[in-house]
């Protein structure tokens, strides 16, 4: 645990207003980064991700807990509030933290705001240095800005699973809500800017970030590559659509990955597979060439790779510098000697959970000077109530 005075963002008041994933994402982030994070939540409901299960944390008495583990992994370095904005008391309460505050996230649909008065036009001319973050589907203007935004529909809809599986396969989503996270993310670093932007002319301002415009963003090459040649990719698979060989093969026991990227080491690879009638043949000697025989040379390595254990070909081609590696499970990846060197499992003190600790995973930011925090567990509901008011507001009677 850091003390205050290692923390990045250490005097930084945060304002969640946000559930689900992106929103609460982007404030994690500025948690463990040092920032105080007051989690606002609705009152007997709280985030809908804490009944997001199963699995569900078990409680010091082994019994099922109402915080599932979907909700943890994003709520950590935050307290928590319940408050009903629907309320004149439960706004005026707000608007008050609001005052406090130095950043305030929110993933309310657009407009969904405004009745009560919280909507950044609504608000900035009263707090002229608030951060005002608005985490949205589809963003704060243009057709679809109304529609509600979840991370599955923009996966299809900004054009990520046209990408994934097979070729003759139906289009397929990323295992995880990699939509959500990426925006979170995105969020957090506007933030960070907005900060700094403040420090400079003490001015607030208004982030507007979508789930759909953050998608469209890390597209990266294969975006890139339809706008330089107006060609619609074809989904490869595991396959590349630039580096070839560059995906999964069948060993004699388990699948491997070959990332082969550059000429240089097609050749070393070639050599140690005894391949090398391969190697000299000009259909495969550079990387355009290996792209446009794709099948025909992946079907000749593919041959040669289902002959050996999976470990015999890490083995070689490691000291021979090639790009390799297994494809692992979950398990294989938390026993893995250089994952827990890195320390990706965390394991944070907890008082309501079984054995009084829980895991999750460790942010991997390695920073020298202000490495990030990890000083609370994900809160219960409602949990820091008191103690926020208290430390926000200097009393605990506005409850």
């Amino acid at each position: 645990m850091n003390s205050d005075q290692t923390l990045a963002l250490s005097g930084i008041k945060v304002l969640d207003l946000s559930r689900i994933l992106a929103g609460p994402t982007a404030a994690q982030l500025l948690g463990d980064l040092g920032a105080d994070v007051v989690k606002v939540e609705k009152p007997d409901e709280g985030d809908d991700t804490r009944k997001w299960g199963p699995p569900y944390v078990r409680g010091t008495s082994g019994e099922e807990t109402d915080e599932s583990a979907y909700y943890l992994s994003a709520n950590r370095n935050k307290r928590s509030i319940a408050i009903d904005i629907a309320s004149d008391a439960g706004r005026e309460l707000v608007h008050q933290l609001i005052a406090q505050a130095d950043v305030l996230v929110e993933n309310y649909k657009v407009g969904g705001l405004d009745r009560y008065g919280l909507a950044y036009e609504q608000i900035k001319g009263r707090y002229p240095r608030l951060i005002y973050c608005s985490v949205t589907g589809f963003g704060q203007t243009g057709p679809y800005a109304s529609r509600p935004g979840y991370d599955f529909l923009i996966q299809g809809m900004g054009g990520i699973m046209s990408l994934i599986g097979v070729p003759d396969g139906e289009p397929m989503k990323v295992g995880v809500g990699i939509a959500d996270v990426m925006t979170g993310m995105y969020a957090a670093v506007g933030i960070l800017a907005a900060l700094q932007h403040r420090q400079r002319t003490g001015e607030g301002q208004h982030i507007d970030i979508s789930l759909l415009d953050t998608q469209i963003a890390w597209l990266v090459n294969a975006g890139t590559n339809y706008l330089a040649d107006g060609k619609l990719p074809t989904r490869l698979g595991n396959g590349h659509p630039n580096i070839v060989p560059y995906q999964v093969f069948s060993t004699a026991d388990a699948p491997m990955i070959l990332a082969v990227g550059n000429d240089a080491q097609f050749r070393r690879f070639c050599e140690v597979a005894g391949l090398d009638e391969v190697a000299s043949d000009e259909r495969y000697a550079t990387n355009p060439m290996r792209i446009r025989h794709r099948v025909a040379l992946c079907e000749l390595i593919g041959n040669v790779l289902i002959t050996r254990s999976r470990a015999v070909w890490l083995r070689d081609l490691e000291v021979a510098g090639i790009p390799c590696g297994p494809v692992n499970n979950l398990g294989d990846v938390f026993s893995d000697p250089h994952v827990k060197a890195r320390g990706a499992e965390l394991r944070m003190p907890c008082e309501w959970a079984a054995g009084g600790e829980i895991s999750l995973l460790a942010n991997p930011l390695k920073m020298s000077a202000t490495p990030p925090s990890y000083r609370r567990a994900p809160p219960r509901l409602n949990e820091h109530a008191a103690e926020v008011l208290m430390d926000w507001l200097g009393n605990t009677k506005t409850l």
